[in-house]
């Protein structure tokens, strides 16, 4: 018999995993893979445009992955990358015109499996459940 940390760890991850999967299905229409759609949707919600860096960070890959997917991204016409103005190794991403409506479109499909996965649940569990996890995240960030 497990323990309740190894099943919650076990549970996160393969809830996790599958989430993104379902939204996987639900865009495969659009033609972009999984980092793709991550990367875009990461980089509207950015206050300030990210580093290629950060952007590899926050979808949790390795910084020569998130370039291939940036290339294909630019390429695409869906993103920009410019120079920092403060150090010109650094790349700042940004995303077009076409970047935003696909952004509008993945955002919109997202909210529908959010609304099918999340729609029975009780909005009092809904809130302690993501509570805790908003905290969990935010300790192990500040631990890196």
């Amino acid at each position: 018999m497990s323990s309740i940390e190894e099943r919650f760890s076990s549970a996160l991850h393969g809830t996790a995993r599958a989430w993104r999967l379902a939204i996987d299905r639900r865009l495969k229409h659009l033609g972009i893979s999984q980092s793709s759609w991550m990367a875009i949707a990461l980089t509207a919600k950015e206050k300030e445009p990210p580093s290629q860096t950060r952007l590899a960070a926050r979808v949790g890959v390795e910084d020569p992955t998130m370039v291939a997917t940036i290339d294909r991204l630019v390429k695409a016409g869906y993103m920009l990358r410019t120079p920092s103005a403060t150090d010109r190794r650094v790349k700042l991403l940004s995303l077009t015109d076409e970047g935003w409506r696909l952004y509008a479109t993945v955002k919109s499909e997202a909210e529908v499996v959010r609304n099918e996965m999340l729609g029975k649940a009780d909005p009092e569990i809904l809130r302690v459940v993501t509570e805790f996890l908003e905290s969990m995240q935010t300790d192990i960030e500040s631990c890196a």
